[in-house]
């Protein structure tokens, strides 16, 4: 059983965009033919089900091995994809991976001692597909003050679910 957590479209309506927080996958639909969606692009950061994680797949038609693990400037990647903003051009996805304290201590024990991050994910806009920045991530662990749970991050200028933009 996934968990959907957040949901947009892209500025030309062309693709769906979906963060499943449990799973740990974000996926990119081509909604052209609104008839026929087409799963175009799909990428794990985090999760319960990674390898050697806490959950085992017995049976999962679109899953056909656990992922392995994400580790992002040398920092495995915490808690699951949640908060989801996509910039006005539709080629940068910037995703949080904290949902709500309680769960997450709850889901992600060591993401509450450790804090959340930010993760910048490239989106092919032509053929669809996306593709993690090995080069960016927000470190929320090294907060002055303490770890820290991003939960939802705003595209400076506004993003394509914003109805103003500067």
């Amino acid at each position: 059983m996934g968990l959907i957590t957040d949901i947009l479209l892209s500025l030309d309506d062309h693709y769906l965009y979906f963060s499943n927080w449990l799973h740990g996958d974000i996926r990119q639909y081509d909604i052209k033919d609104t008839s026929h969606p087409k799963l175009v692009g799909q990428i794990f950061l985090g999760g319960s089900v990674l390898s050697g994680g806490p959950v085992t797949v017995l049976d999962d038609k679109e899953l056909k091995c656990q992922p392995d693990p994400v580790t992002v400037k040398g920092r495995r990647v915490p808690g699951g994809p949640q908060m989801i903003q996509l910039s006005l051009d539709g080629r940068r996805l910037y995703v949080t991976t904290s949902l709500y304290s309680a769960w997450d201590k709850q889901f992600y024990p060591d993401m509450i001692r450790d804090g959340s991050v930010m993760l910048q994910i490239d989106v092919d806009t032509d053929k669809g597909g996306l593709q993690l920045n090995p080069d960016f991530m927000v470190d929320f662990g090294k907060e002055p003050d303490g770890p820290a749970l991003a939960h939802e991050c705003r595209y400076p200028g506004g993003d394509c679910s914003s109805d103003i933009w500067i």
